[in-house]
């Protein structure tokens, strides 16, 4: 079932998004050979513009840099958040997410209706899907766009400085020999095919969703977990317990694809505040998610601050950074945050004066309304964590089976 749905979606890029470029281009029909073999092109072309660091300002940071493909498209160090901008020396906001699994993303919308009973869509799931952390980008060639031109990430100051690096990297001519020569005249429609490019080399399946981890081959029945993994599982699943695949689906889709381990959802968990990100040196600043201060077609809406998207768990083993800002650097301290944020908050949050814990502190007290408090948060201080030490470890343990790349001994 999984490859069929592979096959299915590269036909649909075949047949949509491949022909969907608006520029100088020669618009004549092609044949699905024709559209498979630009397909092919467009994909080896965004892999070299991925990894070439000449598209950046300082000329040292390409793509690869900060979306590592030797760790999961997600960042080789430890760093909260990374280093760009014309000198590489200024700091990013947001701890940099995994570009893996993003295929199934729905564009943004403020009203998402799904249900486990297809027929049913009477739930109301609020504000769902677009990448980034906040949503902002609905398309991978959208989101590309973001670290090209951002100050603190590849530093460009404009489309056109874009192009320029492009062509003078040597790129003119495979542009050219993909959509036309006409098209390098026109230095918007080249800045829309490099995006193109970077986009259509992440829908190559065999890279950014390969589904070849251990929990994968268990779903179709070729390996057992081990009873650690088993017991991982089960309290991943446990409502009562982990809840942590109410948030992050753990099983097939109803048409038989393989679980994302995300709804897509935006949702308030009040991780702490991270004094590692310069802009937190700030007492004003905030990082809000999807009300700002980087998306700001909701700075209006407080009943939408704090909310941050529910990314993947796959490979998440493999991070080393981890929640939008980066705060914790080990997955036991991510999965232990949830178990006991609320029933003993001085272990995440700092001390007032007076001794006392400043709970939520990276968020303003009049948004604390947004907060999630779905098992296994909840409670209060000095009552009994829904998941003890031992039942963190198994969930951990279960965990390392989303790696991608699994072989069987």
């Amino acid at each position: 079932m999984a490859r069929r749905w592979r096959l299915a979606f590269f036909l649909a890029i075949l047949s949509g998004s491949i022909f969907a470029f608006s520029g100088p281009v020669d618009a004549q029909p092609m044949s699905r050979a024709q559209a498979r073999e630009r397909a092919n092109m467009l994909a080896a072309l965004g892999a070299e513009l991925f990894s070439d660091p000449q598209l950046s300002n300082s000329g040292k940071s390409a793509c690869a840099s900060c979306h590592d493909p030797a760790h999961a498209f997600a960042p080789a160090n430890a760093l909260s958040v990374q280093l760009g901008g014309r000198d590489l020396a200024y700091p990013g906001l947001r701890a940099v997410p995994s570009l893996k699994y993003l295929q199934a993303v729905p564009q943004f919308t403020e009203h998402y209706f799904e249900s486990e009973d297809e027929a049913d869509e009477s739930v109301d799931n609020g504000p769902t899907g677009g990448l980034t952390w906040d949503g902002r980008a609905d398309s991978a060639r959208a989101q590309a766009r973001i670290p090209l031109l951002s100050p603190f990430e590849m530093g460009n100051a404009s489309p056109d400085e874009v192009v320029r690096h492009a062509l003078d990297g040597g790129y003119g001519p495979k542009l050219a020999a993909i959509y036309g020569k006409s098209l390098l005249a026109n230095r918007n429609a080249t800045f829309e095919a490099v995006l193109k490019a970077l986009e259509v080399y992440q829908q190559s399946w065999q890279t950014f969703y390969p589904y070849s981890s251990k929990y994968d081959a268990w779903l179709a029945g070729k390996v057992e977990l081990t009873p650690e993994e088993e017991h991982g599982r089960k309290l991943f699943e446990d409502p009562e317990k982990g809840n942590c695949a109410s948030c992050h689906f753990s099983v097939r889709a109803n048409d038989g694809t393989p679980p994302q381990f995300t709804d897509y959802g935006m949702i308030a968990l009040a991780v702490p505040r991270n004094p590692a990100i310069p802009a937190n040196a700030d007492p004003a600043f905030y990082d809000l998610g999807l009300c700002g201060p980087l998306r700001t077609n909701f700075l209006g809406r407080p009943d939408y601050c704090g909310l941050f998207r529910t990314p993947t768990l796959r490979n998440v083993a493999t991070r080393r950074a981890f929640f939008h800002n980066g705060v914790f650097h080990t997955l036991k301290d991510a999965v232990a945050f949830y178990a006991t944020r609320d029933t003993d908050p001085g272990r995440w949050y700092p001390r007032r004066a007076d001794g006392s814990v400043e709970i939520y502190d990276d968020l303003p007290a009049r948004y604390r309304d947004n907060i999630n408090m779905d098992p296994p948060f909840g409670g209060k201080q000095g009552d009994a964590p829904r998941l003890d030490d031992g039942e963190i470890d198994a969930i951990v343990t279960f965990l390392n089976t989303l790696t991608d790349g699994w072989k069987a001994r």
